[in-house]
């Protein structure tokens, strides 16, 4: 019956974010019969392509056409590539993925330790560095971070890679199994590109981590706290264990159910909201993808990537479900 019902929500979810993201795209002031025919074509012409494209119907009766094709994973074809945009964004999301994945490690791997330490050492030293770092991830904008770190990281010190995924001599080497070309390289055996790649994903992939780490740090320090603050934490200590065992056998097992949440909800924003910083250094991902096909009048490519983006959303909400049940016995 559980099952049964939260089938029924995902359904109804992603009914609902096809409905709203469908409406939003025909009500918007862009023509799209005007990316297709271009603003010379005569009324003829446009007229014709307008009925062609279904637009003369109701929009209910449209909706109901798009949703049968979506079922079928047909979201139609796009303007400025002329190919599926099922293709499109097979093409471009592992670009997106490849960098987001990395960037949460990243900052998961910082973020939870600081969380920790700030908590375990509150209204010290090492406290008002976390708290000063994770303000700081929250309030400079991440594309003026992407120019910085490109100018004096590239520019001047020649430390990293430039935009892009990889130098033009590495491209097409490697064949393409995952589209995620560090893996793909791996695979291969071949380390040059692997080299490249990572000199070309290590920057952006680490403003990203410091976006997501700011985030988990604050939200692990704060749940830490309320765990120290617990009367099973001093009866603990009363007992003679080690402050490491009453820090991370007792505390911060008891806080593993909500980080994976935040960690959860940290992995969807990247990868979905990594537009400026894809842009920034033209990295070919699903942002960039959207917000060029957004520009262009694009909306057969615009809805594709939303709704990716949504499914993804509803994915990683049913994975901490999941999580849940395995981590905490209580939600069996």
């Amino acid at each position: 019956m559980k099952a049964a019902s939260t089938v029924g929500s995902i359904a109804i979810t992603m009914l609902g974010l096809l409905f709203v993201t469908f409406v939003i795209g025909r009500v918007m002031p862009i023509d799209p019969v005007l990316a297709v025919v271009g603003e010379r074509a005569s009324q003829e012409v446009y007229d014709q392509v307008f009925i062609d494209m279904g637009l003369d119907r109701p929009i209910l009766v449209q909706f109901l056409y798009y949703l049968g094709d979506v079922l079928r994973g047909d979201f139609g074809d796009s303007v400025l590539t002329a190919r599926p945009v099922s293709q499109d964004i097979a093409r471009v999301f592992p670009a997106t993925m490849e960098l987001a994945t990395l960037g949460v490690v990243l900052g998961v791997v910082l973020g939870v330790p600081m969380g920790v330490a700030a908590a375990v050492f509150r209204g010290r030293l090492i406290d008002q560095i976390v708290r000063v770092l994770t303000l700081a991830g929250y309030s400079m904008p991440i594309f003026w971070l992407g120019m910085m770190g490109l100018l004096l990281f590239y520019g001047i010190l020649g430390w990293v890679g430039g935009p892009g995924r990889l130098d033009i001599f590495f491209e097409d080497i490697v064949p393409t199994v995952t589209g995620m070309i560090m893996v793909d390289s791996l695979i291969a055996g071949d380390w040059d590109v692997f080299a490249n790649a990572f000199s070309h994903i290590i920057l952006p992939a680490s403003l990203l981590g410091y976006y997501s780490l700011a985030y988990i740090a604050r939200m692990t320090r704060s749940f830490m706290l309320e765990q120290l603050s617990a009367e099973y934490i001093t009866a603990a200590r009363i007992k003679g264990l080690s402050e490491w065992q009453v820090v991370w056998r007792h505390a911060f097992r008891n806080i593993r159910v909500q980080l994976i949440t935040v960690i959860a909800l940290s992995y969807a924003n990247l990868l979905e909201g990594s537009v400026l910083t894809e842009i920034v250094f033209s990295w070919p991902g699903i942002g960039s993808y959207i917000t060029t096909a957004l520009l262009s009048a694009d909306m057969n490519a615009v809805l594709g990537g939303t709704v990716v983006v949504g499914l993804i959303f509803v994915c990683l909400n049913i994975l901490s479900d999941l999580l849940y049940r395995l981590f905490d016995p209580r939600a069996k």
